[in-house]
């Protein structure tokens, strides 16, 4: 028996999610079809990141465990003839067998990326939120330093997910410029439930005049959903990577 860990990358578009849902298809759903049909056996792959409906990974992982003598490299060859185009394996390899996506210390990069121009371009619509109104980047780039380190996150959750503990590490928090795109970068131990996206939400309206950059450290304060703008579209957020320590 050996454990296979594969890094998948996805347009989100199209899917209800990472996790297995009974209102549609998700990324899961579709590992586990593919691994089943091409082991012969019921296949459950762990996955490292849960993310949300219309959400899209360059590198998210998950890990299964099977005997077949297939070699662990051959993996991502085998199951991208299988995929939909839309989800690709970027690399399969061995791992130790009792190696978990969330059960070591990692840290992992996710960013949303915002398009500012007078009208929607159409070719960004499903990859980033559009807005025709001016930011002030230079607010949003103070804001965001505001996260970075730990903090309670509480202000940063939806109300009502099931977590253990709000706390959690952001190692950085960058707002960088890109032609007329915007991108918000951040990278932390961990995230909660649709955490960046509320972030992203919370800056936009730094940039927009509606909030100043040292109201970022109140809405910390407050651990209160209601302290927090709003949450972003999904359709600008994308994972990035993983990094194992």
């Amino acid at each position: 028996m050996k454990r296979v860990r594969l890094t998948v990358a996805y347009d989100g578009t199209n899917y209800h999610g990472w996790q297995l849902q009974d209102n549609g298809v998700t990324i899961e759903e579709e590992l586990n079809r593919c691994l089943t049909e091409l082991l012969g056996a019921p296949v459950a792959v762990i996955g490292a990141s849960r993310t949300d409906s219309g959400v899209h990974a360059l590198g998210n992982v998950a890990v299964f465990d099977t005997d077949s003598p297939i070699p662990a490299e051959k993996f991502s060859y085998a199951l991208n003839q299988r995929l939909p185009e839309d989800i690709r394996i970027q690399k399969s390899e061995e791992v130790a067998g009792d190696w978990h996506p969330r059960r070591c210390a990692s840290r992992k990069t996710y960013e949303y990326r915002i398009y500012r121009g007078e009208f929607p371009m159409p070719v960004k619509r499903l990859y980033s939120y559009h807005t025709y109104r001016g930011l002030d980047v230079q607010n949003m780039r103070r804001a965001a330093g505001c996260l970075e380190g730990e903090h309670d996150f509480r202000s940063f959750c939806q109300t009502g997910a099931q977590v253990e503990s709000t706390v959690r590490t952001i190692f950085s928090a960058e707002v960088e410029e890109q032609g007329a795109d915007l991108v918000i970068r951040v990278c932390g131990s961990g995230f909660l439930y649709n955490m960046v996206r509320i972030i992203a939400g919370t800056l936009l309206e730094v940039g927009m005049g509606k909030r100043t950059p040292e109201s970022m450290e109140q809405v910390l304060a407050a651990r209160e959903r209601g302290a927090a703008g709003p949450t972003a579209p999904a359709c600008g957020l994308t994972l990035m990577k993983y990094e194992f320590l």
